[in-house]
């Protein structure tokens, strides 16, 4: 239960864990596999769903011998309306509603063993249709629904979150219904069958992706509060999702969230900014905003604006300049999540940031 944060990773992430390391590195496979199923092709008449079912999907992504099972498809939807000049455009464009990853259950005996429970995986893949890259732009910051301040009415900014991840959480069609409502929905059916075993739930996502897992451990621990089970997030190249009131309510509940940033990867440094204070844990400092260079009101004005984010969980900052394996370093290079997958695999240290082993990882990869 160590690897999965019940003791916030304390001691286990400088020097890397090699046991965390597999561990982040076999939930990475999971959010892979998210990617190798999702049809990108806008020519194709199955674009933006998933190519496999659900009972092949690990093998025919290349994903064998998981020891879990595939157990629910789940879909995103934007409510976004592009403006009438554009009708003309291609009709992928459009598309409203699309697969962005699934829930996975541990089956293999001898898997439940090792882990000494029984898991259940959520993956989410990042940003990949037209809308979804649009609702990625809606970056101010919007109440969270269903909280205290939201409840009273009340004009204080308490939990934050991003409005475009939020909106494809929470948004559903009559004919669709929300991403919020299908894990929710499955949630509860794996909590009645399997709620007397030892059990946790582990949501990993890249990019977009990392910013939905992050939203849904919140709902999955506020729907399900009585539920004594461990929620992980394990976030690859995610962006900022909330502010300050919503990062406490994270750790009040007991999320656990570990991040895996790489210092070259701007997505990682958006959207918004973070201000100092309590943001202890951020390894680059250089990203934040000193508070006390300003007079207090433009402390309280920066404080209320709805650009002011905070990091979420704990860091395990990595860097691509440390891997003299990667030929270039570039926006996409960068944030791609087989990069994170890398580095993850050949870091050591703050002191010691890399070894030959990453290499061999790296080519197999590309084979």
């Amino acid at each position: 239960m160590e690897y999965q944060g019940i003791r916030n990773w304390e001691g286990l992430l400088d020097p890397l864990d090699d046991n965390l390391r597999g561990e982040i590195l076999r939930y990475g496979d999971f959010v892979d596999a998210a990617y190798k199923s999702f049809d990108f092709n806008p020519s194709s008449p199955t674009y933006a769903n998933c190519r496999f079912p659900k009972r092949t999907l690990f093998e025919r992504s290349g994903f064998r011998d998981t020891g879990y099972r595939v157990t629910k498809h789940l879909r995103a939807t934007s409510v976004i309306q592009l403006p009438r000049w554009m009708e003309k455009a291609p009709s992928w464009m459009f598309t409203q509603s699309s697969w962005i990853g699934y829930v996975a259950v541990s089956q293999n005996k001898a898997e439940i063993a090792r882990l000494g429970r029984r898991d259940v995986v959520i993956a989410f893949r990042g940003t990949a249709t037209c809308l979804e890259w649009l609702e990625n732009l809606r970056a101010t910051l919007t109440q969270l629904p269903n909280t205290e301040c939201d409840k009273n009415g009340s004009d204080e900014s308490g939990p934050m979150v991003e409005r475009g991840f939020l909106s494809l959480y929470t948004s559903g069609t009559p004919i669709r219904p929300s991403l919020q409502e299908m894990v929710r929905e499955e949630s509860k059916r794996l909590l009645q069958t399997y709620g007397d075993e030892p059990l946790s739930l582990t949501i990993a996502g890249h990019s977009l992706g990392a910013a939905l897992a992050t939203l849904a451990a919140y709902d999955i621990k506020t729907t399900f509060n009585r539920v004594p089970v461990l929620v992980t997030v394990i976030s690859f190249g995610g962006p900022r999702v909330g502010n300050r009131s919503f990062r406490q309510l994270l750790d009040k509940q007991g999320t656990k969230v570990l991040r895996i940033v790489n210092s070259d990867d701007v997505i990682t440094k958006l959207p918004g900014f973070v201000i100092d204070g309590d943001q202890n844990d951020v390894a680059d400092k250089g990203d934040l905003i000193s508070m006390a260079s300003f007079p207090s009101w433009i402390q309280k004005r920066m404080e209320d604006t709805q650009w002011v984010y905070a990091e979420v969980g704990r860091e395990l900052r990595l860097s691509s300049k440390d891997s003299p394996y990667l030929n270039s370093i570039n926006v996409a290079t960068c944030h791609d999540l087989k990069t994170y997958l890398h580095l993850v695999n050949g870091f050591v240290s703050s002191s010691c940031p890399f070894v030959e082993k990453a290499k061999r990882f790296l080519g197999n990869r590309r084979r």
